[in-house]
């Protein structure tokens, strides 16, 4: 296993994009390019397990590779954990409880209820004991803090043993303020400080997804480590649109 887990915990910058597409091509190049990490995503995208798997087979391990799982639900992320993946994301975590759930999904007894399987983490059954043996000390648990409550309940999730690091995900935490899609209103930001602070005092690892590098390195100036910065489909528009507009716009010169 790699040393993804430890990177996390030492806080080290870690910048990486959301993958949506289920394109081994495009994970491929986010890994050649050279970002730390792969955010891939299970929740808001029709990708299944069999193409998550493809995703990091492409990358290879010259990447991390973090699933976010559909739900804070043990099947979900027993079946992810088994495709070999860095670690999960676990959404919507609001009450230190809903992150013990979630934590001990992903370790094996006698830290957590995890079942053992034999799949592509196990290298097929080759290395079963060697996982087993070592897998809750190098999987990674990412909560997704997202919502309003969870801000007000940092402090005991955060105390929460195995707990590696947590993401805002600033626009749920919006719509739960009623004000869906308007992260930049000082009410949203006052949370995400709150959230940052918090994990700041604690020398734990936070991150924020940024639809752009400038929002993202606002993150970072505030002490954000796991840094998202856009979406494999918002990197491609912006790309498109911009060479196109170039093209358009010297083609009207004389």
């Amino acid at each position: 296993m790699n040393d993804f887990r430890a990177r996390v915990r030492r806080r080290d910058t870690l910048i990486g994009p959301l993958v949506t597409l289920g394109s081994p091509e495009v994970a491929e190049i986010f890994a050649l390019v050279g970002f730390d990490w792969l955010w891939i995503d299970l929740e808001h995208t029709p990708l299944a397990l069999e193409r998550a798997q493809q995703l990091m087979q492409a990358v290879a391990g010259r990447a991390g590779c973090v699933i976010r799982v559909p739900w804070n639900d043990p099947v979900h992320i027993k079946r992810t954990l088994d495709l070999g993946c860095d670690g999960v994301i676990v959404p919507q975590v609001r009450t230190a409880d809903e992150a013990r759930q979630a934590v001990a999904a992903a370790k094996y007894p006698p830290a957590g209820i995890r079942s053992v399987g034999i799949a592509r983490a196990q290298q097929y059954g080759m290395s079963l004991q060697e996982y087993v043996t070592s897998a809750n000390d190098h999987v990674t648990v990412i909560l997704q803090i997202e919502h309003v409550d969870a801000v007000s309940h940092i402090g005991d999730i955060l105390a929460v043993p195995n707990v590696d690091a947590v993401i805002v995900g600033p626009y749920d935490l919006s719509a739960s303020m009623g004000r869906p899609g308007q992260i930049s209103h000082p009410d949203v930001a006052a949370r995400v400080a709150q959230l940052a602070d918090a994990c700041n005092q604690r020398g734990i690892a936070w991150g924020a997804f940024a639809p752009d590098a400038e929002a993202a390195k606002s993150h970072m100036s505030r002490g954000a480590t796991m840094v998202t910065v856009g979406t494999d489909t918002m990197h491609l528009w912006r790309a498109s649109r911009a060479a196109l507009r170039e093209l358009r716009a010297g083609s009207a010169n004389p």
